[in-house]
């Protein structure tokens, strides 16, 4: 580690300021960055408010360089991941890193460094990351697709950043995929065939999510993606709380004719939710609240038209896994969401994602609607020296 590179650990209120503004101010470089709202990034790293904490350690750490600030890394420990089978990713000895943002290569491999030190020093065999900072927010590195602006809760990172981690001695463990999806074309006719036939079918039913008793519909989405994901590449279950504060996260973003529920003989078996991405007017206020980005915010929450579409989770009972019917519930969900989507709010385009390089169920399903990868994010993997 070179000596003008001192890394430290980042401590209370004040430092968690520095680190969060430090990283907006190495995404702002990024022409395609969007500016996020700082009070919700300030908000995933403070232990008292975000109920990931309630089942991780963690350590922020700073770098400076003749007292400048030159790089950022967080070093956490996900202490229900350590519980899981190690060939789904984690399991005993996986800490991980994320908030990863560096001025150069030193700098860099000094911030990598600390993580790993920290890392041993708590008992891991193993680093993998960039995970920021638990793998429901924003997981992965962006290995493609710079040169577009990320959809909502994606991360976007200089395409340096791949050479500087692999070059510390970092391989790739997994990578994640989105799917850009032009909507304003229809299916091709097989898929329409599979659509008209599910619509046939009286044992299935699709309805939009109800927000007037949204805590019980949160309760029946989050049922289905832990049992759907449960042996799916770092999959973590929720916890009560992380439910809740999920739910309550979302609820304001959520139109209920774009996010569906499945049902099969009247029992929820798949959902499928759908986001407008808010990306699009937050480059419009700047990130900023104050003076007028409220107004323009809840104007846009209440009518986004002419936004993009953002499908990040969907999910299908583990039992229907591998039969026709999931795939068939897929197509619907996506026909009907696509179809009220440009109705109602104009939408041309959606995302679908991210997906696992190896959940080939999904990919097929995505390159059936001829959707196409439009974005690439790894997650690397490095064993740990032992003391």
């Amino acid at each position: 580690m070179s000596e003008a590179n001192v890394v430290e650990p980042v401590r209370g209120k004040k430092g968690r300021a520095e680190f969060v503004d430090l990283g907006r101010t190495f995404a702002a470089r990024e022409p395609h960055w969007v500016p996020q709202l700082r009070s919700e990034q300030l908000e995933l790293v403070d232990p008292d408010r975000n109920p990931f904490f309630g089942h991780a350690s963690h350590q922020l750490f700073i770098a400076r360089r003749d007292g400048k600030a030159v790089g950022r890394i967080s070093a956490h420990i996900d202490h229900l991941a350590l519980e899981l089978p190690k060939e789904q990713g984690f399991g005993p000895g996986a800490g991980m890193f994320g908030y990863f943002d560096a001025e150069d290569e030193s700098v860099a491999h000094a911030l990598l460094a600390k993580a790993e030190e920290w890392l041993s020093g708590q008992g891991m065999t193993r680093a993998i990351g960039p995970i920021s900072m638990s793998i429901w927010e924003e997981p992965g590195l962006l290995v493609k697709g710079q040169d577009h602006d990320p959809m909502i809760m994606m991360g976007h990172h200089p395409a340096a950043y791949q050479g500087w981690i692999e070059s510390a001695g970092y391989e790739r463990a997994k990578t994640l995929l989105t799917y850009d999806l032009d909507v304003t074309h229809d299916f091709p006719p097989l898929i329409r065939r599979i659509v008209q036939s599910g619509q046939r079918n009286e044992r299935i039913r699709l309805r939009p999510v109800d927000k007037r008793r949204w805590d019980e519909e949160v309760e029946v989405i989050l049922t289905i993606l832990n049992d759907a994901w449960s042996n799916n590449w770092g999959f973590v279950p929720f916890t009560p709380q992380e439910i809740a504060y999920a739910g309550k996260k979302l609820k304001p973003i959520i139109h209920e004719e774009i996010n569906l529920v499945a049902e099969l003989d009247g029992r929820p078996v798949a959902f499928m939710l759908t986001f407008p991405d808010i990306n699009g007017v937050l480059r419009k206020v700047d990130g900023k609240l104050l003076p007028f980005g409220w107004f323009h915010l809840l104007r846009w929450m209440r009518k986004p038209v002419g936004t993009d579409m953002r499908v990040p989770l969907m999910g299908v009972l583990k039992e229907l896994h591998n039969s026709r019917l999931a795939s068939q519930l897929a197509f619907m969900m996506i026909s009907q969401i696509r179809d009220t989507a440009t109705r109602l709010y104009g939408t041309q385009r959606a995302e679908i994602g991210w997906i696992l390089d190896d959940n080939q169920g999904m990919k097929a399903i995505a390159d059936a609607i001829e959707s196409e990868v439009n974005r690439e994010y790894a997650i690397y993997e490095k064993r740990l020296a032992q003391a």
